[in-house]
């Protein structure tokens, strides 16, 4: 081959990854590190911009309404990707058998994957409504008036109530990749485990467990991410952050700083402080999750 020939096919695989450096350099380098360097200055979007140096740091440290977002963030991300995979799963291992109406059944629950967070956000808060509501009347109607509470307006469930949403809307699509995982799975180990006695939960634990470990940890680390720095459609569109901020996560309150109160530099201070946060729990949760599979 000619020199110039070499070089074309040595160059064109990174000629092909060039447009998605470029979008990544665009859409994430750069508003990382004008983030960064914003979170040191004073600045309300529009003026001239004044070092401050840590102050912002300082402020959104004493800033009580910040913990409170951080921790209903964290409670937020737990109980979605606890409840979401355990769903998702339990789906998949039910749907993976030919029955009949299994793709209808599968193709109901992937539906609201494909609807828009305010679709949702908006059918959810007509569902929740404390007077004509179809929650509320259902329960009515099965006889459990004490049941009956204002889902987004009661303190004490106004966070559950929009975690719910969130699990409604995922659990589809994770339920496919576990259902991918589990038909990857060959039958020849549960047929010897079946011939060894062991019984059905022996079974999951000792074969399907272990074999979609992977699939898991994909699951576990999407869900983690995605709560914490995807939630902040479907808060804002139900509650807004209340009531008395129980359901204000960082993201809102982030959003609330920059453009209601024309703080960016707080603002990007917090959304330094949730990237460290994000990053250290990530990383944490994948090295415990993958730590026994890299032992082995």
């Amino acid at each position: 081959m000619k020199k110039s020939e070499r070089i074309k096919d040595k160059a064109f695989p990174y000629l092909m990854c060039l447009p998605a450096l470029i979008l990544f350099i665009v859409f994430v380098l750069l508003p990382f590190f004008t983030g960064a360097y914003t979170s040191f200055h004073k600045w309300d979007g529009y003026g001239e911009m004044t070092w401050t140096g840590l102050e912002n740091y300082r402020f959104v440290i004493e800033d009580d309404v910040f913990w409170l977002a951080m921790k209903n963030t964290a409670v937020y991300a737990v109980l979605v990707t606890i409840v979401k995979n355990v769903l998702a799963l339990g789906l998949a291992l039910l749907l993976v058998r030919k029955t009949p109406g299994t793709t209808l059944f599968r193709t109901g629950i992937y539906m609201p994957v494909m609807m828009s967070y305010v679709v949702i956000g908006i059918l959810w808060v007509w569902i929740y409504n404390p007077t004509f509501g179809l929650l509320n009347k259902m329960l009515s109607a099965l006889g459990l008036d004490s049941w009956i509470v204002g889902w987004l307006s009661d303190p004490k469930y106004a966070l559950l109530s929009v975690v719910w949403v969130d699990i409604w809307k995922w659990t589809g699509y994770h339920m496919v990749l576990y259902a991918a995982g589990l038909q990857g799975i060959p039958k020849t180990l549960y047929e010897a485990a079946e011939m060894d006695g062991a019984n059905i939960w022996r079974r999951f634990w000792a074969i399907t467990v272990p074999q979609l470990n992977s699939t898991i940890v994909v699951n576990v680390l999407m869900s983690l991410t995605g709560a914490f720095v995807s939630n902040y459609d479907i808060v804002s569109i139900m509650t807004g952050g209340g009531p008395f901020h129980k359901t204000e996560v960082s993201l809102t309150y982030i959003m609330t700083t920059a453009f209601k109160y024309s703080n960016m530099g707080k603002a990007s201070a917090m959304s330094m402080l949730l990237f460290v946060f994000v990053f250290v729990f990530g990383f944490l949760q994948l090295r415990a999750m993958t730590h026994e599979e890299s032992y082995d």
